[in-house]
C-alpha cells in the first residue's frame, strides 16, 4: 500500500470529537494516509478541540467538524451534505458515534430492568438508528459515484450479550451492516465491521477496569485504512478483528487472521428453517 492510500478521499466520520476515542484515532489515521475528513458530533467544543489539533500538527486544511446528532434524522442527511459542499466530495462513512447508558456513575453494571426508558431510546437511537440514518443519506451519493465504503464500528459477541441496551444495540448494528453488505453488492460500495477485538482505553471504559489491560485506541488505525482504501476492493460484508491486524503479514494471511463474516452467518445455518 502506498504511504497516502486515501489521497483525493473524503472520509465522514461520527462521534469523534472525544479526546480519547476510537474516532479521533481513526480520523488522525485516515487524515495521515491522505484524506480530509468531516468529523460528526454533539459535542461542538470536542470538534474545535480536534480541528486545533489537527492544525498545531500541519492539517488543518484536512478536517472539518460538523455539529449533529446522528439519531436525528435532519442532521444525518445534512452531514453528508455539509461535507459533500465543504470537502467536495464523500467516499467513505465511518459510523462510530456510541453511547453506553449500562454503567452508572461508579462503573457498575446496571441490569437490564434497571435501564431507564429514556436512557433505553437513546442508545438505542445513537448505537443503531444512527448508522441506519446515516448509512441512508450517504448510501445514495456512493452508489452514485460506483465507489465507497461504509464502516460500522460495533464490539465483540461477548460484549453483545453482556449487557443491555449497549450490547443489543451493538449486535443490531453489526446485523445491518451484513444487510447492507448483500443489497449493495456489486455497486462499488462495500459495507464491513471493524471491531477492537477487546475493550478499549476510551471513556466509554468508564472505571470498570485496569486500563493497563486495555487496548490503545490507535488499534483501529491500520486495519481502517486498509478497510477505506482502494485495497479492500471486494472485501464486503466482514468484521475485522483490529488486535489481530498484523501488517507484517501477506494480505491473504493478515485476513485469515483477522477477518471473518458480519453477524455470525454460520450461525443461522443451524436455524430450523435455513434459506
Amino acid at each position: 500500500m502506498s504511504e497516502q492510500p486515501l489521497q483525493g478521499k473524503v472520509a465522514l466520520v461520527t462521534g469523534a470529537a472525544s479526546a480519547t476515542g476510537l474516532g479521533r484515532a481513526m480520523s488522525l489515521a485516515l487524515i495521515r494516509a491522505g484524506a480530509r475528513v468531516a468529523i460528526l458530533d454533539i459535542d461542538e467544543q470536542g470538534l474545535q478541540d480536534r480541528a486545533n489539533e489537527a492544525q498545531l500538527a500541519g492539517e488543518a486544511d484536512s478536517i472539518t467538524g460538523i455539529v449533529g446528532d446522528v439519531a436525528n434524522p435532519e442532521d444525518a442527511e445534512r452531514a453528508v451534505q455539509e461535507t459533500i459542499a465543504r470537502l467536495g466530495a464523500l467516499h467513505i462513512l465511518v459510523n462510530n458515534a456510541g453511547i453506553n447508558p449500562s454503567i452508572d456513575s461508579s462503573g457498575a453494571w446496571i441490569s437490564s430492568t434497571s435501564i431507564s426508558p429514556e436512557a433505553w431510546v437513546e442508545a438505542i437511537g445513537v448505537n443503531i438508528t444512527g448508522p441506519f440514518l446515516m448509512a441512508r443519506s450517504a448510501a445514495r451519493h456512493l452508489v452514485t459515484q460506483g465507489w465507497g465504503r461504509i464502516i460500522g464500528i460495533t464490539t465483540s459477541f461477548d460484549t453483545m450479550i453482556r449487557s443491555a441496551p449497549y450490547g443489543p444495540s451493538k449486535a443490531a448494528h453489526e446485523a445491518l451492516v451484513a444487510v447492507m453488505a448483500r443489497e449493495l453488492d456489486g455497486t462499488g460500495v462495500t459495507a464491513n465491521v471493524l471491531i477492537p477485538g477487546r475493550a478499549a482505553n476510551t471513556e466509554m471504559a468508564g472505571r470498570l477496569r485496569n486500563r493497563r489491560t486495555l487496548l490503545a485506541p490507535e488499534v483501529m488505525q491500520e486495519p481502517i485504512v486498509w478497510l477505506a482504501s482502494a485495497s479492500s476492493d471486494g472485501f464486503n460484508g466482514c468484521r475485522l478483528i483490529a488486535e489481530f491486524w498484523d501488517e507484517g503479514l501477506p494480505l491473504d494471511q493478515r485476513l485469515a487472521k483477522a477477518s471473518a463474516p458480519a453477524a455470525w452467518p454460520q450461525l443461522g445455518r443451524q436455524a430450523s428453517r435455513p434459506e
